[in-house]
């Protein structure tokens, strides 16, 4: 009896185009014996009608074509349910594919999207919507603005706004930190919020983060300079230093003295003041190499 998995395809991310991926995925459906119905992502009502989708076929696993976005939004669509999610990178964040050590190409991910055994991964709540991966306030979030408003797309863009970030970045902002029954209060230039080790880029922010150990990490990066940055870049993660101050807890609140660019899974969420973090323990199940 062939069994049921929903493709859902964002057309749009990494700036590829998708259809070479989709006949593929199509012949490898086929040749499994899995019924595919595709979904592709418009931006309008996606939720909603991936929820509808779910409850029609009942599949056994959502395959997602895009990067850590588009996932994020799955996951939101399918997270009371009791499904495999696999995951064929293709957008211009793909960081929970990197933190998965997920292959480079399209037949191995096919195949462990589809056939593979499955790891239950932690979801981080942030202001009562999810993240999978990695959020952040402060430059990195500044970048991800400048990047979605610029005409560069892919690794280029990237580059480029890292340069204009870096020239336009305001102060330093003041962040008060309760977690753990104690509260602190920083200067700081950007605090990641970490389910997981690295950003897509590969650059590890978190050290010692775990997907399913029913904790998050703030990464609070107190100082920013080329130094500091040069090493994090190439993977010398200064955890002992000053610099860089690590919590590791399983609920946070962050308030901070201005409103300061948030970004959540690599898209671009304005500017807030205050977080209320809790994390939801091996919330969602994802097919792994």
């Amino acid at each position: 009896m062939e069994k049921n998995v929903i493709m859902v395809v964002n057309p749009i991310s990494g700036a590829i185009d998708k259809t070479e991926l989709i006949n593929a995925t199509k012949r490898f459906a086929k040749n499994v014996k899995c019924k595919l119905y595709i979904y592709k992502t418009s931006g309008q009502n996606d939720i909603p009608k991936i929820k509808a989708l779910f409850d029609t076929y009942n599949p056994e696993r959502i395959i997602v074509a895009g990067g850590d976005g588009t996932i994020k939004m799955v996951a939101e669509a399918i997270e009371k349910e009791n499904v495999i999610l696999g995951i064929l990178p293709s957008g211009s964040s793909n960081g929970l594919a990197a933190d998965l050590n997920l292959p480079e190409t399209l037949e191995e991910n096919l195949s462990i999207a589809f056939l593979n055994d499955y790891f239950e991964i932690d979801v981080i709540e942030i202001n009562n919507e999810k993240s999978m991966h990695l959020s952040d306030l402060g430059l990195n979030a500044e970048l991800i603005k400048n990047y979605e408003k610029s005409l560069v797309r892919g690794k280029w863009g990237y580059a480029l706004q890292i340069l204009t970030t870096i020239v336009e970045i305001e102060e330093p902002f003041t962040a008060t930190i309760t977690a753990n029954n104690k509260t602190i209060q920083c200067v700081a230039r950007m605090i990641v919020i970490a389910n997981a080790k690295k950003y897509g880029s590969g650059i590890i922010i978190n050290p010692n983060g775990e997907m399913n150990d029913g904790k998050f990490e703030l990464v609070i990066l107190k100082n920013l300079d080329l130094i500091v940055l040069g090493k994090i870049i190439t993977g010398n993660m200064p955890i002992n230093s000053e610099d860089i101050e690590i919590i590791s807890t399983d609920k946070a609140t962050i308030t901070t003295n201005f409103p300061i660019s948030f970004q959540m899974d690599g898209e671009y969420c304005g500017v807030k003041t205050r977080l209320d973090i809790t994390v939801l323990h091996k919330m969602i199940k994802v097919a792994i190499p």
